[in-house]
């Protein structure tokens, strides 16, 4: 600026430097009195020019500060017109390129520096300040779907991404406390699983792994509760029992000065057919020599926990064998009671809490309550009043998944102490119950302190750490480190043989395959109260820098650009808020691209201002059609090629176009009729296409070339009405015969036939027998036909005979129906003649006389006659 330039003058490159009087009537106003320089092609600016991008939409300019820089189109040279200036070197993508041949020798100062760079903008005509580059590049190309710009770090960077823009979150792990791990039990909650609360932020997808420690506290407190079967064969088990209690605390004192135990009791169920309902039998279920037998029962809650040997002596000296009917006890109804009724049995929060279940029997569980009638399930809660189970009688035993849900829920390791005889059982049992033990009970249950201390040690030494309430699509791996580490897995972690003191940790692996709101699960040590608390959440949006502008020009002043993607105001839509939506509405625009209300643009387009804006495909073509619903690649191919090949034709829209010379649904035959032709000369007979020098006939004729139709009708009976017409004048054709047939059929009437396909015979409207042979010409409904001049008339019935033979034969009818009735009635009267008189032969007559009978004749005798 300020400087006066010369008249036209053509550099050495062939470019016109015009004079600002001169520049293009286009022009923007802000531009003009600007030196500007015409570009009608980039070949001869640049000497390699295969580095660039094709079209001038692939450049970008770069200017010195204080010039302003703006693309043009010029449509009719398919070039670039503006102030494109060259100077020291042109940048294209990452690399270097010379500069031009020879650069313009009469420069204004301020436009020697500018340069290209062939990054693309999203709007390639917008201006911009030099030198800062625009702040938003276009990654994609035209047509390109959004999804592109997710792809590996490699493959961006192979693509020209640069490393800066690149957007990769990373996985965040805040430990959010992490008390030490204690030594010892003091009185206070001690410290064993350390960190106790951490917040992860994940990348679906992509793990994070943490370490966890844990260390047993020495002195940890014990708190074991003595669960014991009272049926009438644990008899001699009871007696001894009552003399272990100094035995088994001096154990658990062994183990840890903070040490309680405390009893109960259980049968089964009072109810049949579990317990014998006779009232005298409830009260008392045992022998009748047995005078100590206390009243039948489900689960007594005996003693709370005690630190008090003479106590827990005293309690359990009280105690009294009693009975029941069947074998299995109800021993699942009292674990179950003992685990939920926390604040009745005695239970401390930070304890080891352990039920030791003795007993000879088998155990009653889920669905064995039908058998009395109880069908509502276990509702796994506490019914404990005045220390008896008060729904023994009304709620169905819990099932093994119920009753190992609470144990684990509350931290309680049970002890099976059981006899020989079911001791697989309760192996069984065991395995589907964590941190379990089974032992076998003497008879006797002398050996019952030595059972527990081997159980409690195996239970204690061996840690496992496993998780609760874990989300979905959320996966947890565990890698335990420690002297004897079982094998890594995805629900459990697990050391064996820890001792006191001893420190283990676990490496933690956690994915989150998919985006989630924030959710918490729980890590925790089985039967050890302390838990981690894992607070996670999902990393799915991208961290870009937004430019503070609402009303940015990128989106045509209408919206904000949010990581790269116009965030339209109200009443605005499209990639770049391009459209406005009327009285239409969002809804009602991109309805108009849905083909019967189906797909947006079939899944292969954007829908913008209500019209499909096609992607492209990944070969590089573009899908097109009103709803994108076409593509130019999936068409049929011969010999592999598509549409046999690009010499042969050109796939649009799912079918094949071919070029002059070939056909055929791939382009695959040169277009000939040669063996569609026949002797006369004609194609198919003209009854069919001849396509790939084959005859397509129509339906019902067929090939080679179309001449014989055997599923079609009998010619002879389809044009007798025309033939009866055309040869005789009579029949139903007859008043319009001529249009009817004349142009389908051309007769001739012999006395012989010349044609030697088959000869028809029929009958016409009159009678008449027919004889004519027909020869089918040219074409699907064209027949030569010739015909017999003569018809075969029959002589017409004698009407005078028909009516005599009518009356004759109704008379002869007559006469024998009434010849029938005649001899039916008298074979009727005949038979009954017949029986009459065997009946009369039948009957015996008495010889008295009939009291009702008179004489008719009466005799007087006369008094005075002395018959002198």
């Amino acid at each position: 600026e300020g400087q006066q330039l010369p008249t036209r003058t053509v550099n050495s490159v062939g470019r016109v430097l015009l004079p600002p009087s001169e520049a293009p009537d286009g022009l923007p106003e802000s531009l003009r009195g600007r030196p500007i320089v015409l570009l009608y092609g980039l070949t001869e600016l640049l000497p390699d020019p295969k580095f660039l991008p094709p079209g001038p939409s692939g450049l970008r300019l770069a200017c010195p500060a204080g010039t302003t820089c703006q693309l043009l189109k010029k449509d009719s040279f398919f070039s670039l017109t503006g102030t494109l200036i060259s100077g020291v070197h042109h940048r294209v993508g990452r690399g270097q390129l010379p500069p031009p041949r020879q650069a313009p020798e009469t420069l204004h100062p301020q436009l020697q520096n500018c340069s290209v760079d062939n990054r693309r903008q999203r709007t390639w005509s917008t201006r911009t300040q030099c030198p800062q580059p625009p702040s938003e590049s276009n990654f994609t190309k035209a047509g390109e779907q959004e999804t592109a710009r997710c792809d590996t770090r490699a493959r961006l960077m192979e693509r020209g991404c640069k490393t800066e823009e690149i957007i990769s979150p990373k996985n965040n792990l805040i430990i959010v406390k992490s008390d030490a791990l204690s030594v010892s039990f003091n009185q206070q909650e001690p410290v064993q699983l350390s960190p106790q609360k951490i917040s992860l932020k994940l990348r679906p997808g992509l793990s994070t792994t943490f370490s966890v420690k844990f260390k047993r506290v020495q002195g940890y407190p014990v708190d074991l509760y003595y669960l014991m079967d009272l049926s009438y064969s644990m008899k001699d088990d009871l007696e001894n029992v009552k003399g272990l209690g100094k035995k088994l605390f001096a154990v658990l004192k062994s183990i840890t000065e903070h040490a309680q135990i405390g009893f109960g009791a259980f049968v089964d169920k009072t109810v049949l057919p579990y317990t014998n309902t006779n009232k005298e039998k409830l009260q008392k279920p045992c022998d009748e020599n047995d005078e100590q037998c206390q009243a039948a029962f489900g689960y007594r809650h005996v003693l709370n926990m005690t630190q008090k040997e003479a106590e827990f002596e005293t309690k359990v000296t009280a105690q009294f064998i009693s009975g029941n009917l069947d074998s299995p006890e109800g021993s699942l109804d009292a674990m179950m009671q003992a685990a939920v009724c926390g604040d009745k049995i005695g239970w401390r929060n930070s304890s080891t809490r352990l039920i030791v279940l003795t007993t000879d029997a088998g155990f009653h569980m889920a669905g064995d309550g039908k058998l009395a009638g109880i069908l509502e399930p276990n509702d796994e809660q506490c019914h404990i009043e005045n220390n008896l189970y008060t729904k023994s009688s009304e709620m169905d035993y819990p099932s093994v998944g119920q009753l190992a849900m609470q144990l684990e829920k509350n931290n309680i390791q049970p002890i099976f102490a059981v006899t020989e005889n079911v001791q697989s059982v309760y192996k069984q049992l065991s395995a589907m119950i964590p941190k379990s033990e089974v032992g076998v009970l003497s008879s006797d249950s002398t050996n019952v302190v030595e059972l527990i201390e081997t159980a409690y040690n195996s239970l204690s030494s061996k840690v496992t750490l496993t998780h609760d309430n874990l989300p979905d699509n959320v996966r947890v791996f565990y890698t335990p480190k420690c002297n004897n580490e079982g094998q890594a897995g995805n629900s459990e972690g697990i050391c064996d043989n820890v001792h006191v003191g001893q420190e283990i940790s676990f490496d933690i692996t956690v994915t989150a395959d998919s985006c989630m709101e924030e959710k918490s699960f729980t890590i925790r040590p089985l039967g050890i109260k302390d838990t981690l608390t894992v607070t996670l959440s999902t990393n799915c949006e991208c961290q870009c820098k937004n430019p503070t502008t609402s009303n940015h020009p990128h989106c045509k002043e209408k919206g904000r650009v949010i990581c790269g993607i116009c965030s339209c105001n109200e009443g605005s839509v499209g990639q770049f808020c391009e459209c406005s939506t009327g009285n239409k509405g969002e809804q009602a625009l991109r309805a108009s691209c849905q083909r019967q209300n189906g797909t947006e643009c079939e899944g292969r387009g954007d829908c913008v201002c209500g019209r499909c804006q096609c992607h492209t495909t990944e070969s590089g073509s573009s899908y097109h059609g009103d709803f994108c619903e076409c593509d130019d690649e999936h068409c049929e191919k011969f010999q592999n090629k598509l549409c046999g090949g690009k010499s042969k034709g050109k796939c649009n829209c799912g079918k094949c176009e071919c070029y002059p010379g070939y056909e055929g649904s791939a382009c695959q035959c040169t277009v000939s009729d040669e063996a569609c032709r026949t002797i006369n000369n004609t194609v198919c007979h003209g009854r069919g296409k001849c396509k790939c020098n084959r005859c397509e006939c129509i339906e019902g004729y067929q090939g080679p070339q179309c001449r014989t139709c055997l599923g079609c009708p009998d010619a002879c009976q389809t044009k007798l009405n025309c033939i009866e017409c055309l040869g005789f004048n009579s029949g139903p054709f007859n008043k319009n015969c001529s249009v009817t047939c004349s142009g389908r059929i051309y007769h001739e009437m012999v006395d012989q036939f010349t044609i030697t396909s088959k000869q028809c015979l029929q009958k016409d409207t009159e009678g008449c027998w027919i004889k004519f042979k027909l020869d089918q010409l040219v074409g699907e409904d064209n027949y030569k036909a010739e015909i017999l001049g003569q018809r075969d008339c029959p002589e017409p019935p004698s009407v005078t005979a028909i009516i005599g033979g009518s009356i004759a034969s109704v008379a002869l009818i007559g006469i024998v129906l009434l010849m029938l009735i005649k001899l039916f009635i008298y074979m009727r009267d005949l038979k009954e003649f017949k029986k009459f008189e065997n009946e009369k032969k039948k009957s015996k007559w008495a010889e008295a006389d009939n009291p009702l009978f008179k004489n008719a004749t009466t005799t007087t005798t006369n008094p005075t006659f002395t018959g002198e």
